[in-house]
This record gives structure tokens, C-alpha cells and sequence, in this order.
């Protein structure tokens, strides 16, 4: 890639427009209970892992004690099943009673107080996917209902609700919410329902309603669902690319590193490229039995850096054979006067059973600065030296296991 591609690549992200509430201007970090939990309700059989009240309270404690809060981690997300069967007599949706007895608005004071921020779950149709009762024909009194709450940022699901539907019903929740007088950080699924229908998915208009979207599968707990994952991002990062940045951000689902079912290796590849696309760090998992491995990789602060990038640009596939990909992405510090930035660097091995030796000339990755650069190891937190534009990384890379380097302009 040439470093004008890299440039243009910049521009592209600086001048997308969407959806201005002033809400996530960098990608929003957090905990969701859904790829961990499901829509599990039996609290006789599983007290400690059914939704409830509990759950989520027990999941905050450790969020603001144990680091996650201190790097950048603040929301703790509702997801289905939390409802009661039927709404009240007066419309209104009502949390269910016995496993929410303290109603979602004491939820909400609990997060805030821990310093954190409270995230639910509903859905645009007439049922959630769940089968709880939907928001179709209950946009306004829903939309009161959570302000009224102290709620700060929805996830509206897309099931039992006609696709062509959808447009009109995301956008008008997206001008009821800014008209509750509570700043509510707007999730669609929108996108998510048009997988097989990707000339639907106009992200120049998805961007102007919402500030992140769902576009593709939900994550398993396995290194293939995040390897999919990876793979329908880089077929399709050039309608991508030009529609995530500040305020607006596509979602690739939760983090699941801290879970036994993947790897070290594996939670590092997901944190990282997670990280180049500028995504939504939203783990599920349980804090509670998250060791220590584990959580010092889902709180490296230096990636989370990468994440939280204030450009907010989505790095780019650069490279790719069957088992490589090497990804780009400017980051800040940046040269404004000489049209430079500093850049992320990832190189993936999807192998589950090959070590590659990789080469890569730091001026065929569009990294042209004749001062050079300082680079960095991310994971290993070591630093690798400076380097010219003519010189070159050489790294051995396990299976399913990234290399992540950052490289700095000097002196910035």
C-alpha cells in the first residue's frame, strides 16, 4: 500500500459525517451479558449466571475494583429476556419482578454511582428475539420509559419486524430519543438483517441515525466465529472504511477473551484487530473468574490506545495470503504540516496449525517519514528501536497468535 492510499485513507475517515449527538466519540468499551449468559432465566438451576439484577450488580463490582473501569471499560449492558411477559396496563415496559425486583431505574443509580454507565436492551419489531414485547407502535413510550430510567445507551435488536420496515422505524427512534432530554447512545442491528442483502446496507444513511451498528453474525465462544468474523470485515472494508469514525462505529460484537473456550493467543488476535478497526471493546464474559492472564490482556492500555485512537479510523487489510493478513491504521501523534501520522501495525497468522516467518518493508506499508520511526511491541510492551522507511520487521508468528506494533513519529 502506497503512502498516499494511507493518506487518502485518513481523509476518508476524517470527513465522514453521520449522526452528531455528541455521544461516543471514541469507540464505547464495556461488558454485555448476552454471548456469555444468553437469555438464561432459570435462577433456581444457575444463580449465579441467570439474567437478574444480581448478575449485572456483581458484574459492576468487579468492573470498577478490579481495573476494567480505571482503562476505559464503563458500560455495563442489559441484553434480552429481562422483561417482564406482558407490558403494564399503561404501556410502559416493566422489568421483571422477580428477577429485577429493584426495578431498572435502582440498576442505573448502582452503575452510577460505581462511576459507570447502564446499557438495555429492546427491539424495533413487535417482539424481541426473545419474545418479550417488542418496541413496534411503543417508539415515544419506550424511548420516556428508559430516560426515565437514567438509561445511557440502547441496543434496539431487529427481529419481528419486516426488513423494508426498518429504515423508517430506526430513524424515528433516533429523533425520539434525542427529544427524551436524555443523551442516549443509540445501538442499531439494523445492518445486521441485511447480511445476504448488502446492497441494502447504506451505511451513509445507518450512520446518520445510529452510533454504532451490528452488521454481521453474533460471536460464539470459538476462534472460528471470531475468525468469520475477521474475514467478512476484510472482504468487505471498502464499504466500510469511509462510515466509521467518531460518533459512529461499526460493531463486530463482544469480546469473549477472558472465556476458556479460546486461547491466550486468540484473545490477543480478537483485542487486536478489534483495536485496527476502531470497534467497541464490549467484553462477555464473567469478571468474577476472569484470571489474571486475561485480564491483563483485555486491560493493556497501550491497545486499548490503539482503539481509542481520537481519529477514530479503521485500519485497512493491506496484505493477504491464505494465512497472513497485515493491517494499517494511522494513529495520532500526527504531523499536520507534513501530511504524516503515526501507524498500527498487525500481522494475523489464521493458521491453526503453521508458524510464519514474516518480512515486511516498513515504506510497502505506506510509511514514508525519512526521520524514521520509534516502534513498539504492544503485547509485549517492548520497544523495538527505530526504523527507516527502508527497513524492515522480521517476526515469527504462532498459529492463530498477531504481532501488534505501533510506530511513532519522533520527537511528537
Amino acid at each position: 500500500m502506497h503512502s498516499a492510499a494511507v493518506l487518502g485513507l485518513v481523509l476518508l475517515a476524517l470527513g465522514a459525517s453521520g449522526l452528531d449527538n455528541g455521544l461516543v466519540r471514541k469507540p464505547p468499551m464495556g461488558w454485555m451479558s448476552w454471548t456469555k449468559y444468553y437469555c438464561e432465566i432459570d435462577c433456581v438451576k444457575h444463580p449465579f449466571g441467570c439474567i437478574n439484577e444480581d448478575l449485572y450488580m456483581a458484574q459492576a463490582d468487579r468492573m470498577s475494583k478490579d481495573g476494567y473501569r480505571d482503562v476505559g471499560y464503563e458500560y455495563i449492558h442489559i441484553d434480552d429476556c429481562w422483561m417482564a411477559n406482558q407490558r403494564a396496563p399503561d404501556g410502559q415496559l416493566v422489568a421483571n419482578a422477580t428477577r429485577f425486583p429493584s426495578g431498572i431505574k435502582a440498576l442505573s443509580k448502582y452503575m452510577h454511582d460505581r462511576g459507570l454507565k447502564l446499557g438495555i436492551y429492546e427491539d424495533i419489531g413487535t417482539k424481541t428475539c426473545g419474545g418479550y414485547p417488542g418496541s413496534a407502535t411503543h417508539l415515544k413510550t419506550d424511548a420516556d420509559t428508559f430516560a426515565s430510567w437514567d438509561v445511557d445507551y440502547l441496543k434496539l435488536d431487529g427481529c419481528w419486524i419486516e426488513e423494508d420496515e426498518m429504515p423508517e422505524q430506526y430513524e424515528n427512534m433516533e429523533g425520539i430519543l434525542n427529544g427524551t432530554g436524555r443523551q442516549i447512545v443509540y445501538s442499531c442491528s439494523w445492518p445486521a438483517y441485511l447480511i445476504d442483502q448488502p446492497q441494502k446496507q447504506d451505511y451513509k444513511l445507518i450512520a446518520q441515525y445510529c452510533n454504532l451498528w451490528r452488521n454481521f453474525d453474533d460471536i460464539s465462544m470459538s476462534w472460528s466465529s471470531i475468525l468469520s468474523i475477521i474475514n467478512y470485515y476484510d472482504h468487505n472494508q471498502d464499504r466500510q472504511i469511509p462510515y466509521n469514525g467518531p460518533g459512529q462505529w461499526f460493531d463486530p460484537d463482544m469480546i469473549i477473551g477472558g472465556n476458556t473456550e479460546i486461547t491466550y493467543d486468540q484473545a490477543r488476535v480478537q483485542m487486536t484487530i478489534w483495536s485496527m478497526w476502531s470497534a467497541p471493546l464490549i467484553m462477555s464474559n464473567d469478571l468474577r473468574t476472569v484470571d489474571e492472564e486475561s485480564k491483563k490482556i483485555l486491560q493493556n492500555r497501550e491497545v486499548i490506545a490503539i482503539d481509542q485512537d481520537p481519529m477514530g479510523i479503521m485500519g485497512r487489510l493491506v496484505a493477504n495470503t491464505t494465512d497472513l493478513g497485515v493491517y494499517v491504521k494511522p494513529v495520532v501523534p500526527r504531523d499536520t504540516a507534513k501530511n504524516t501520522t503515526s501507524y498500527a501495525v498487525a500481522i494475523l497468522n489464521r493458521s491453526s496449525s503453521k508458524k510464519h516467518s514474516v518480512t515486511l518493508q516498513l515504506s510497502h506499508l505506506g510509511m514514508s517519514n525519512a526521520e524514521g520511526y520509534a516502534c513498539r511491541d504492544l503485547w509485549e510492551l517492548s520497544d523495538l528501536g527505530t526504523f527507516r522507511p527502508r527497513d524492515s520487521f522480521n517476526f515469527d508468528i504462532k498459529p492463530t497468535a498477531v504481532q501488534f506494533i505501533k510506530c511513532s513519529l519522533p520527537n511528537l
